[in-house]
């Protein structure tokens, strides 16, 4: 029996706002969209550029106040090649980033950027 990971889904508010995060900060291209106006919601699909796994948006027309985010969520990773050069552009564009760490073992380096909804992105050096 084969397994694979398919999508991370999010829920968002604001579905523009975050589109325009996720498509022109972070560079995914949206893979498709599914709309449910009968039932008030619509889901859209994003992926980077080669990958497979997808980050789902669903966005419910009726919610007004911000998601409560909760203590069990710890972040969505991505891989970049150039993690310095990553930051600055991010911190350039007013992003909302941490400060470069790394681990004490040498074994990452990273930074955390955060969506509109507050969600924690975290940046890897690959």
């Amino acid at each position: 029996m084969s397994k694979r990971m398919l999508h991370t889904c999010v829920r968002v508010k604001d579905l523009d706002q975050s589109l325009e995060f996720y498509s022109d900060v972070l560079g995914m291209k949206e893979v498709r969209r599914l709309d449910y106006p009968d039932f008030k919601f619509t889901l859209v699909y994003l992926a980077l550029p080669g990958d497979e796994v997808e980050l789902e948006l669903t966005y419910n027309y009726d919610q007004s106040e911000p998601y409560e985010l909760g203590n069990g969520y710890g972040h969505i990773a991505i891989g970049v090649d150039n993690l310095e050069d990553t930051h600055e552009e991010f911190s350039q564009s007013g992003q909302d980033v941490t400060e470069l760490k790394g681990l004490s073992d040498g074994a990452a380096s990273y930074f955390f950027i955060k969506d509109p909804d507050g969600y924690k992105i975290e940046i890897i050096q690959l």
